[in-house]
């Protein structure tokens, strides 16, 4: 296993292999947005170890070669979902042993973690492809409302199963449960919606010099601003997918692609006449969602951060899965939501 750090070259101009480097002044029209689902790092069905989160590292970040190549101006998001919900089981194995951390902090620790992990596998594969461009990942923090109703009805599942015996004990130290039938019990948590990226201003200069940005990971560290402005952290998370498209509106990023375990929308997903849905506008979109056709726990999400980046003046979402990206860039797959019925270049 190479896991060992990638050597970049960093000079003015375009480098010798074609690729694009830090000296080509970047535009805000090359932007995009990639937000990763939780399968770039644990495919279904494989067994959750650090080994396997590398081989799909590197198989992410290879798929991501050609936005570089092009001259796009990439910011990446990722979920966090297995990483975070380890960390979860690692604090409470260790209660009385060692001190607590709150949610917060698990989410702040699994963006390092993550962020490590693509941010080297990046830089290795721009290398082997003769590419100079730097990356950085960046501890994000992602303001929330603290009036939010999900902060009064903790409803987001986290972190690994329980019997009864031990999610009684958890009760007892102060974590919420939920029993989900048939497969036990889970902690469950607020998980409000994002009001604004804190460290855009940061995030826009990197950008500006070039730098291929990893933000927001698992949706960012949720905090509140008190009324004499200073932040706040507070146990919850955020979801990746709103968090990802607020983030492409605030740096002014014209695409948001949204990378997760399926090729494509479907209408009538998992049923025998299923059929991928190629392109959707805004209007179209809200239809399929209010006849049931995107489930809450998968593409709803996903879909609802699409609709809202458009409705903020973004130009095209695609929503694909790693392995169609680059067919789904020729248009050949994926799905496109736009906000009329002629597709963004």
């Amino acid at each position: 296993m190479d896991f060992g750090p990638a050597r970049l070259r960093v000079e003015s101009g375009a480098d010798e292999e074609g690729g694009s480097s830090v000296g080509r002044k970047p535009k805000k029209q090359d932007r995009v947005v990639v937000a990763l689902g939780g399968n770039a790092l644990l495919r279904p069905g494989e067994a959750p170890t650090l080994a396997s989160q590398v081989g799909n590292a590197r198989r992410a970040m290879r798929a991501l070669v050609p936005l570089v190549e092009s001259g796009k101006s990439l910011v990446l998001t990722h979920g966090n979902g297995f990483q975070v919900g380890n960390i979860l089981v690692r604090v409470e194995e260790a209660l009385g042993k060692a001190y607590a951390i709150p949610l917060e902090m698990c989410v702040a620790e699994s963006q390092g973690e993550i962020g490590y992990l693509l941010e080297q596998s990046l830089q290795n594969v721009l290398a082997r492809n003769g590419l100079s461009r730097p990356v950085v990942s960046l501890l994000t923090l992602v303001l929330v409302d603290r009036k939010d109703p999900a902060f009064d009805e903790p409803t987001k599942p986290v972190g690994p199963y329980y019997g009864p015996k031990r999610a009684k004990e958890l009760k007892r130290h102060g974590f919420p449960m939920v029993n989900q039938k048939g497969r036990g019990w889970r902690r469950v948590v607020a998980s409000p919606e994002p009001v604004e990226i804190d460290d855009v201003d940061t995030i826009e200069t990197l950008l500006q010099q070039g730098i291929i940005v990893i933000a927001a990971g698992g949706g960012g560290v949720p905090v509140v601003r008190k009324r004499n402005g200073m932040l706040e952290g507070v146990p919850a998370v955020i979801d990746k997918d709103l968090a990802s498209g607020l983030l492409a509106t605030a740096v002014g990023a014209p695409r948001l692609i949204i990378l997760t375990g399926e090729r494509a929308v479907f209408r009538d997903y998992q049923a025998k006449n299923a059929k991928r849905v190629p392109r959707l506008t805004i209007d179209e979109a809200r239809r399929m969602a209010e006849d049931g056709q995107f489930p809450p726990g998968s593409m709803g999400p996903k879909v609802q951060a699409a609709i809202e980046f458009l409705e903020r003046g973004g130009t095209d979402v695609l929503i694909t899965s790693i392995a169609w990206l680059g067919r789904a860039l020729g248009g050949r797959g994926g799905t496109w939501i736009t906000r009329s019925s002629k597709r963004g270049a």
